[in-house]
């Protein structure tokens, strides 16, 4: 596992500072860049920050980290909400489906639940480091109650394939849970991805 590095107490504008910063590094060498984003209510004020930066946005690949499987126009599409928002500056938002080959990420950004899912790995669904597929269709179990919904996401090689990895987690209870799979403590979807990880892993909490 590579190091982890905490960075505590920060706010959107800093976390899109800091993410605009690795755009423009990456954007300095030629071709596309790409980036895979969570959804869920903790991302935008993040994303409307980031927006505002001056970077060559029509050179950047937006893919969602996992949706649930509903048209992009309903409430519960992440990839419809991320689309309104990166669209309008030129970046290019693609929808995962189940034959599409992701690219190399410059960045992995994923949120984790409170039972250590990661993008809709779910402990049920037994996410694999040699899994095949670097997109798969799955149903959670239990279906999370805001949102029971079958989900499309990206598989743990799509994730792993990324030049850095990074965590926003909220809350005593979900730091508890990354630093124990940090340390090894328990075989949840985050601490099998991290187990894994060579590249730097970036944890605002």
């Amino acid at each position: 596992m590579s190091d982890v590095t905490i960075i505590e107490n920060t706010d959107a504008v800093t976390i899109a500072d800091w993410i605009a910063a690795r755009l423009a590094v990456a954007l300095a060498k030629p071709g596309q860049v790409a980036i895979s984003v969570p959804g869920g209510s903790t991302p935008f004020p993040i994303f409307e920050a980031l927006v505002r930066h001056e970077l060559a946005w029509d050179r950047i690949a937006v893919w969602p980290g996992d949706d649930r499987i509903v048209p992009e126009d309903h409430p519960a599409s992440n990839t419809g909400k991320i689309r309104a928002i990166f669209e309008p500056v030129g970046a290019r938002v693609t929808a995962l489906e189940e034959n599409a080959e992701p690219p190399r990420f410059a960045l992995v950004w994923l949120g984790m639940g409170t039972d250590g899912h990661i993008a809709s790995l779910f402990r049920n669904t037994d996410p694999r480091i040699d899994d095949p597929r670097k997109i798969r269709r799955l149903t959670p179990d239990p279906l999370p109650p805001e949102a029971p919904f079958d989900r499309v996401t990206l598989t743990m090689p799509a994730l792993l394939d990324s030049e850095a990895l990074m965590f926003v987690i909220g809350g005593a209870e979900k730091r508890a849970v990354f630093e124990a799979a940090r340390a090894g403590e328990n075989d949840l979807p985050v601490a099998r991805l991290l187990a894994a990880a060579s590249q730097p892993v970036t944890c605002f909490a």
